[in-house]
């Protein structure tokens, strides 16, 4: 069993209140859990407007598909949502 952990800085330009950052990050949690079927969080920047760090988890039998799973994501979210990615890790165990 290998369990991909990724964690992802964001910067959401245009956020004016943290109200409508959480609307932000809902959408981005929603599509990519649905998307994925993985676990995704807010695990960090929780006071900031402009900024958010997301974890996001996901379990597999496989090294590669896990690792390749997580890469989409991240292209997902780049691509598909008015964000900036900042940086991001990716780390199986």
């Amino acid at each position: 069993m290998f369990v991909g952990i990724l964690q992802i800085d964001l910067l959401l330009r245009g956020n004016t209140s943290l109200k409508q950052k959480r609307q932000t990050l809902s959408s981005i949690k929603d599509r990519t859990r649905q998307k994925f079927n993985v676990s995704i969080a807010e695990v960090d920047n929780n006071d900031l407007w402009q900024r958010a760090t997301l974890g996001i988890c996901c379990v597999s039998n496989d090294k590669i598909h896990t690792n390749r799973m997580l890469s989409q994501v991240v292209k997902f979210i780049e691509t598909n949502f008015h964000t900036e990615l900042l940086d991001y890790s990716i780390e199986i165990i």
